[in-house]
């Protein structure tokens, strides 16, 4: 396995992710883990951009 790249920022949000799953579990629509993720994010700081729009072309399909 090769170095982490961003290894303080890739600790910061497995980290969040972590805490946000503790506090929820599982069971829970994408949505709720959304929400949560982002509220984590804001409280330890970290810039994030939510669901980012793209073009995808799949077999000529837009």
């Amino acid at each position: 396995m090769g170095d982490i790249i961003f290894k303080e920022e890739s600790y910061k949000i497995i980290g969040a992710c972590m805490e946000m799953h503790n506090q929820l579990g599982k069971g829970f629509k994408e949505v709720v883990y959304i929400d949560a993720l982002e509220l984590e994010f804001k409280n330890k700081n970290l810039s994030y951009t939510r669901e980012k729009n793209f073009v995808s072309n799949i077999k000529g399909l837009y």
